[in-house]
């Protein structure tokens, strides 16, 4: 591996919690050129909802590679993206009965993000956005400002500025009314807080410590912003796709957020894809006021098309996802129940164990490793294990991946 510590930048992440070179992969396994193969429950960080080469989605692929079709076509129409945007239509928006301008912004959720937040505040003529404690949206300097993790704010080497954060769900551990010191600080006068262009939240907050909000904090919070005329933009990019059951995460909470940031897994197959759903009285937008040289990648329009018809045609996939959500849940308050200070958290199949001691999380991780299981960690010391398998995986490999996950949790309690 001499090559990725001579040539490669300071900067890289994830392979120095993972020391091996892998080759291939298939469903929910990543297998290493030397023969050894890890169970992944981390799945892209969320952008593998669907699983390693899923053979559906590849073979749609290979057939349009096949043809010498468009591949790079920046806004242009193509037959690619018009599938993708009758599939999407047909399938995600007309069956929930939303009504959205869809914007291709670029290929990542910070893209999505900076739309997202250029759009509201052309829209209002406001600067302010508010966000949460323990919120992330990208690496991106707009993103960045609405984030919360100091480490990555201070990569920035600027102010951010123009975000206020709020209190998230159970911030306080509920001691005091939602939305008490924000609604305050909106009706005083002399609270100096601006009047916000927008707020912007993750329904399920992933890196921030799968942080998931109660339905009734989110339907809360949509009112709020109606009742000051506020925009509420959704951060999806993680928890959309059907990571938490639904399609949307916030489909249970019964609101229509004005802008909805998705990414990761709408492209299905792993590749660069983003989208940024827009109220159609908020397509404001100058033709190229905001764009992007990849904001066309019509290879993901295939698979994207392909991963819709294939999933969410009906609601199996969303049932089997809320049943092994159950299943993980389980599994892991069976944990809490022989281990003190370790606190279940998360919704759907983003699900979380958190630990008093971040030092322990560390442990897991590195453990479950060493048992070919692939999990990380989060939250603002990093004191949560996240598992995010494929929606795809089998019962088995759910079942597999969980006696070694509990194995790796008692090992370390142990210590």
């Amino acid at each position: 591996m001499n090559i990725f510590h001579t040539l490669e930048s300071e900067v890289r992440s994830y392979c120095r919690s993972w020391p091996v070179v892998f080759d291939r992969a298939t469903g929910s396994w990543l297998h290493t050129e030397d023969g050894r193969r890890y169970l992944d429950f981390f799945a892209g960080a969320g952008a593998l909802n669907y699983g390693h080469n899923n053979p559906v989605l590849k073979q749609a692929l290979l057939e349009y590679l096949a043809e010498d079709r468009v591949i790079h076509s920046l806004d242009m129409h193509t037959a690619a993206k018009r599938a993708f945007l009758e599939k999407f239509d047909e399938l995600v928006l007309a069956p929930r009965g939303l009504d959205y301008k869809v914007q291709f912004p670029g290929p990542t959720g910070t893209n999505a993000v900076e739309s997202a937040l250029k759009l509201a505040r052309k829209v209002t003529g406001r600067e302010s956005i508010v966000n949460f404690t323990n919120a992330f949206h990208g690496m991106t300097l707009g993103s960045l400002s609405v984030s919360g993790d100091s480490m990555k704010r201070g990569g920035a080497g600027i102010p951010l500025v123009h975000a206020t954060p709020m209190p998230y769900d159970n911030y306080f551990d509920r001691r005091y009314p939602d939305f008490l010191y924000f609604e305050r600080l909106l009706s005083d006068n002399g609270s100096g807080l601006n009047k916000p262009a927008a707020v912007i939240v993750e329904s399920v907050q992933g890196e921030g410590g799968i942080n998931a909000a109660r339905f009734e904090w989110l339907a809360g919070l949509a009112d709020l912003c109606r009742k000051h005329d506020i925009l509420l933009i959704v951060d999806d990019v993680q928890m959309g796709c059907g990571r938490t059951g639904p399609f949307f995460s916030f489909e249970p909470a019964e609101i229509q957020p004005d802008i909805v940031c998705l990414s990761k897994s709408i492209g299905g197959f792993g590749l660069p894809m983003a989208l940024t759903l827009v109220r159609p009285h908020l397509d404001v937008w100058e033709p190229g006021e905001h764009n992007g040289t990849f904001r066309g990648n019509n290879a993901s329009f295939v698979t994207a098309a392909a991963s819709l018809e294939t999933y969410w045609a009906d609601d199996r996939l969303e049932k089997s996802t809320l049943a092994k959500g159950e299943q993980v849940d389980r599994a892991l308050h069976e944990i809490a129940r022989s281990v003190p200070g370790v606190t279940p958290k998360g919704r759907g199949l983003a699900r979380g164990l958190s630990f008093a001691d971040p030092a322990t999380a560390a442990r897991v991780a590195k453990t479950a490793f060493e048992r070919e299981l692939l999990v990380e960690t989060s939250g603002p010391d990093d004191e949560v294990v996240k598992l995010m398998p494929p929606l795809t995986i089998t019962d088995d490999e759910l079942g597999e991946g969980l006696t070694r996950f509990t194995e790796s949790v008692l090992a370390c309690a142990a210590v």
